[in-house]
């Protein structure tokens, strides 16, 4: 495979000191040669989460740079998310990847789709946890029923068939995002869901594919059922608003800008082979 686009794998961590090595441990020299740029993006953890991604990315990353951000403030998942979507087009990536920095989804599911080059043709290539091909692990049936109702709800609404509201493996071409319309999105575990209907109102390409996922030492931040009810409510104003709903100032604290900094980097020298 050439290497003429530019991949960068944002991996959002958040007290995650206990799977980050894990996750960066799944990039093997293969992976390593096709992805320009893999960065750590921590959200302010308050364990050894940026200690042990820097001491994981000198163990397994040799052969792609290798970056650890830290934000500047507590952004959520959402704000993480737009501070690496900012700084991937202000340094002219082509494609963002987004890895859960919890050890849940596994970045070889992404691979044979980064051989195969299928996202040239797609706007978001989306992992999906519930459609057919899809091995769940440590997930319990409760959640497992939850997810299939709600993706079934808002397939019903976005008229568009939906198989995951927001896995932890995604692939995004940065030129449909240029344009900063998801900064007023929530800064949230709710992000992606936003995202995804605004995916679908700005007529984006999006495509599932299934993936592997599961839980065993990760610690859960999701209030389940408030989170619940809040998605519910989301979709609501949603079906009646649309465009005026995803225009609207939709998050908590109103920062400015998702800014950060770079505490850790590794450059390869030289050429590498694809």
């Amino acid at each position: 495979m050439n290497n003429r686009n530019r991949i960068l794998v944002f991996i959002p961590a958040y007290r995650c000191d206990a799977q980050i090595g894990r996750v960066l441990s799944q990039f093997d020299l293969e992976l390593q040669n096709i992805v320009d740029t893999i960065m750590v993006v921590d959200n302010q953890s308050p364990d050894r989460t940026v200690e042990e991604a820097i001491r994981a990315g000198a163990t397994y990353i040799r052969n792609c740079n290798f970056i650890v951000w830290r934000n500047n403030n507590n952004y959520g998942l959402g704000g993480s998310h737009k501070a690496a979507f900012r700084f991937a087009i202000e340094n002219e990536f082509d494609y963002l990847v987004v890895l859960h920095g919890d050890d849940q989804a596994d970045i070889k599911d992404l691979f044979p789709r980064l051989v195969s080059e299928e996202y040239r043709d797609l706007d978001c290539l989306l992992g999906a946890r519930f459609m057919r091909g899809s091995r769940l692990k440590g997930y319990s049936l409760f959640r497992t029923f939850g997810n299939i109702v709600y993706n079934a709800l808002f397939s019903l609404v976005a008229l568009r068939s939906i198989y995951d509201l927001g896995s932890g493996l995604n692939m995004y071409r940065l030129s449909a995002f240029k344009e900063f319309y998801y900064k007023n999105f929530p800064d949230d575990l709710t992000f992606n869901y936003v995202m995804l209907l605004g995916s679908y109102f700005r007529k984006q390409r999006v495509r599932f594919f299934p993936i592997s996922w599961r839980e065993d030492d990760q610690i859960s931040n999701v209030k389940l059922f408030r989170q619940a009810f809040r998605v519910l409510g989301l979709l609501g104003q949603y079906a009646f608003k649309r465009g005026s709903f995803l225009s609207r100032e939709l998050r908590g604290n109103k920062f400015s800008e998702y800014s950060g900094s770079i505490l850790h980097s590794y450059e390869v020298s030289g050429v590498r082979e694809h």
